[in-house]
């Protein structure tokens, strides 16, 4: 892929000595460790003809992929091994814990919180994670020790991580959990509920640099060995490169000098750059950091001066300046946006200073400029995306032009000694690849020195930091010597599309993923400054996401997914579950996710949330961002049950033998310090869409009308609360059910557009939130929405009905009533306290009656639109409306109505379905009516 630079070789010299002593692996003992990856490596190379063939095998060629995989452990490529670890692994947990009993959970129906702030998370970055912990928490619940856990998207491998710390005591009682001494693990009310033990992970991603960080997370490592190799690396980087980084030590403009009158010079710490524009008016340059940055003030002015002409401007109102110049790694005159340092930070000794850059720091980055850098590194082009040529309109094309020359010379000289090195080196190099992204011009420098890469993106901004190189990887090397590592390797990984793994069938035994969501992120394009280095990229063919490059919107998404969860539901133990954390904020992208997992067979039995506690950049600063990711518990039904429908189908019992297996599967009782929760799956209107859904979704007739599922649900049922039980659960629901002084009961079910906007009425008139508040619950409750029904995104719910406060005027009553109740330093204060806005700020709240109507009116202006709209496609095409909002049809209905045109309420009645039609008192109403005044 990259064309050759001086020196380039194999990314893994093969001069390495690994452990020494005898090495068993898959049933064969082997002299050392370097004998047995020499001899699956050549294996794996025999086997690359037939694995090509399969689709989403990486780009690379075929010397980098094996030099990047430990076989059988670890291939960057489909791993032909993982059917005889599998067999490996059930004989030994047969022997050990003997034969396997009954299995039986309900979903993991509680809300979890873990932060980021471990060594384990931070010591090397990626788009999305998951902390380990809370994984912990899911896989504890759901498996037993010696069970296979299997993650598809496995990123940087968290679901091994944690897999494998189900067997470290410590880790464990870290979620505050007890461990009895016989390996029994208490929850937190002292209630055993699993065993100490690890359990094997397989993991799979369709990144290279995704799963080559996730190998190095789950292997053992002799950490004291790879601490003193990278301590050494460091020291010739910076014996070789040090000189770079020097800065003369200069106090209020005066250079300042030892006893001896010699210079005193500092080590830079970072560089500021700014890019440069050009003043429409006078055609003189401006240095954006002169112009526009108040050090003072600590803010960046929206409009600045022209420092010649005196003219205002705007980052909008000026053309960028441009630099010419040769470019020997591609062959190339490339033109490219003008950057220039403004601001250098630097020690000398323990303390820093500031300073703008002197002629003899020019002098010097152009000294490395004409410089050639001796050592290989990538050149690649960025490939075709959105995101991954973002930068073009900089001159930003290839993969080197994101880092300076300076540090680019020093990455390629760390990487050199790397390879060269003589011990293991995967960690090595991991170590390299955790400190990349902030060694590049993405590194944002702010004011508040809190400085930080755009998070999913790969944006160059004005104002970029360029961190020292050797500075940066010494602090990656404490968050790595920090890490606990295995002790023993239970996790297997391969690189492939998780729609075409090598998995044998009904060999797992519970699934954690944490998939693309729609256009979230562009994993492919962002990995690909990883991948360049590692020389082995990601066939992004089989990606499921939304990227209009490839030429994905949300039905190919929809379909790569569903083929996705049809390889989970494959390789799933019968009777077994899976989660999948969910982090979009569209409700098409959350409806698309759910058809997809039931189209592949599974059943949903739970939605909870999962909070990081840090959001991403997008979860800090977009309104349409979600605070918490979403979990949806799902399970494959037992062959027995699938085989009782099949023979059942056309007639009732079908429906009767779903809902008994699916109740099977759901929690009894949910609820804490004296409260009785309503477990919405066990309502008869959700058990209907379930029973709906997986007939449809099976290709099974569906037996039964709603009517008659609601009578039958209470005369084959025990019924409490307005939930179904069996027999065998009743007596611990009300058992607990006595013990709990309250019960929490939701008033209405979210079914479509009318009543998501009553509930959301409900919640504000309760506390008035921010709609990060109102999201992750809101996204739960619309799961059971009629596919008929075209909902709204929760933006155009809020806007149309409700009003927010934006901080401008007096703090609305509604508000303030509830602030000055339930928060003690805020009571008594005026309502245009600065102190009660900034509170206030954002909160959305229930109109009072007056501006009510001025709402309505907005709204149905919104939805006559929408009529229109329908009424439009019906002219022009024959066939019904699939999906539509019904509140929309009403207020064309009730408009036409008024007007007496009874022909449109009959043309648009008769492309609806039948059924909508039907059981919609207030459509029917204007149907049956229009029908009368025609004659018809």
């Amino acid at each position: 892929m990259s064309r050759s630079n001086p020196e380039q070789i194999s990314l893994f010299d093969k001069e390495e000595t690994k452990q020494e002593g005898p090495v068993t692996c898959l049933g064969m003992t082997f002299k050392n460790d370097e004998e047995r990856r020499a001899y699956f490596t050549e294996e794996l190379r025999k086997k690359l003809p037939e694995l090509k063939k399969m689709e989403g095998f990486p780009i690379g060629e075929d010397e980098d992929i094996l030099a990047l995989s430990d076989p059988p452990y670890y291939t960057a490529c489909p791993n032909p091994w993982l059917n005889d670890f599998i067999e490996q692994w059930e004989k030994e947990k047969k022997e050990k814990y003997g034969e396997e009993e009954e299995y039986h959970r309900e979903p993991f129906a509680a809300d979890v919180s873990e932060g980021k702030n471990d060594p384990i998370y931070n010591a090397h970055s990626y788009h999305t994670k998951v902390p380990h912990k809370a994984i912990m928490r899911y896989i504890l619940h759901y498996t037993n020790p010696g069970d296979i856990v299997f993650d598809g998207f496995a990123g940087t491998g968290m679901t091994g991580v944690a897999a494998q710390l189900c067997g470290d005591r410590q880790a464990v009682e870290s979620l505050g959990y007890q461990v009895q001494d016989d390996g029994t693990i208490l929850d937190e009310k002292g209630r055993p509920f699993s065993k100490l033990g690890p359990r094997k992970a397989i993991l799979n991603d369709l990144s290279p640099a995704a799963t080559f960080i996730a190998y190095n997370y789950n292997i053992p490592v002799d950490v004291e060995v790879f601490e003193k190799e990278a301590t050494r690396i460091l020291e010739e980087v910076e014996k070789e490169c040090g000189w770079m980084y020097e800065t003369r030590h200069v106090i209020d403009g005066v250079p300042q000098t030892d006893s001896n009158g010699n210079p005193i010079k500092g080590r830079i710490n970072y560089t500021v750059w700014s890019d440069v524009f050009v003043c429409p008016h006078c055609a003189e340059e401006i240095v954006f950091w002169e112009a526009a940055v108040d050090q003072d003030a600590g803010k960046v002015r929206d409009t600045f001066h022209c420092p010649s002409c005196g003219a205002e401007h705007t980052k909008r109102s000026v053309e960028r300046a441009w630099e010419t110049k040769y470019d020997p790694a591609i062959g190339e005159t490339v033109r490219q946006a003008k950057q220039v340092p403004v601001l250098i930070n630097y020690s000398v000794g323990n303390k820093r200073y500031d300073k703008q850059p002197d002629a003899q720091d020019f002098a010097l980055l152009q000294k490395i400029e004409d410089m050639e850098i001796p050592y290989w590194y990538p050149t690649d082009r960025m490939p075709e995306g959105e995101e991954s040529r973002r930068n073009d309109r900089l001159g930003i094309t290839h993969v080197h032009h994101f880092y300076t020359k300076r540090n680019l010379y020093v990455l390629a000289t760390a990487m050199k000694k790397i390879i060269r090195c003589k011990t293991n080196n995967t960690l090595l190099f991991t170590w390299f690849t955790s400190g990349l992204i902030r060694t590049t011009k993405m590194y944002k420098f702010t004011l508040d020195r809190k400085m930080g890469t755009v998070s999913g993106t790969l944006f160059i901004p004005s104002l970029w930091t360029e961190n020292t190189v050797y500075k940066l990887l010494k602090h990656k090397l404490r968050d790595f010597s920090k890490i606990s590592k295995p002790t023993m390797s239970y996790c297997i990984l391969e690189t492939i599309t998780n729609s075409n793994n090598c998995l044998p069938d009904t060999k797992v035994d519970y699934i954690f993923t944490d998939p693309p969501f729609g256009n979230n992120l562009m994993y492919s394009e962002l990995n690909f400054l990883w991948e360049a280095w590692l020389k082995v990229f990601t066939n992004n063919q089989p990606e499921a996401i939304v990227n209009k490059t490839q030429g994905k919107g949300l039905p190919e998404y929809q379909r790569l997914m569903e083929a996705c969860f049809k390889e989970y539901y494959r390789v799933l133990k019968p009777g077994r579950w899976m989660t999948v954390e969910f982090s979009n904020s569209q409700s098409t992208v959350w409806n698309a996710i759910q058809e997809a997992i039931q189209r592949a067979g599974f059943v949903i039995a739970n939605v909870s949330a999962l909070d990081k506690k840090q959001g991403s950049f997008n979860a800090v600063t977009s309104t349409t961002a979600v605070k918490q990711d979403l979990v949806i518990s799902a399970y494959k039904p037992k062959q027995e049950y699938i085989d009782k429908m099949k023979r059942e189908q056309n007639t009732e019992e079908s429906a009767w033998t779903f809902v008994k297996q699916h109740l099977e599967q759901l929690p009894v009782f949910k609820g804490e310090k004296g409260k009785a929760e309503l477990i919405v799956e066990r309502t008869p209107r959700a058990l209907f869409d379930r029973m709906v859904a997986y007939h449809v979704q099976n290709g099974l007739p569906v037996p039964i009308s709603s009517a008659e599922f609601q009578e039958g649900v209470a005369q084959r049922f025990p019924m409490r609360d307005g939930m179904a039980f069996l027999e065998s659960q009743v007596a611990e629901y009300d058992k607990k059910r006595i013990l709990a002084k309250e019960f929490t009961q939701l008033s209405l079910f979210v079914s479509d557009e009318n009543s998501a906007i009553e509930w959301l009425r409900q919640q504000l008139l309760k506390k008035p939130q921010t709609r990060q508040d109102l999201q992750p619950d809101f996204m739960k409750e619309i799961q059971h929405i009629a596919k008929h029904e075209k909902l709204p995104e929760l933006d155009e719910l809020l806007e149309q009905n409700f009003l927010k406060y934006e901080g401008d005027g007096p703090v609305p009553s509604q508000i303030h009533s509830y602030l000055s109740s339930n928060y003690k330093d805020l009571r008594g204060l005026d309502k245009d306290d600065p102190r009660l806005k900034e509170k206030a700020k954002n909160r959305w709240y229930v109109p009072d009656p007056n501006k009510q109507a001025d709402l309505e009116k907005l709204r149905e202006k919104a939805l006559l639109r929408e009529f229109a709209a329908y009424k439009q496609q019906i002219e022009s095409s024959k066939k019904k409306l699939k999906q539509f909002r019904t509140e929309a049809i009403r207020a064309g209905f009730k408009k036409a109505w008024a007007e007496k045109d009874y022909e449109t309420i009959v043309k648009v009645g008769e492309r609806l379905p039948e059924k909508v039609l039907q059981e919609d008192d207030k459509l029917l109403m204007y149907y049956d009516n229009a029908h009368i005044r025609l004659g018809l």
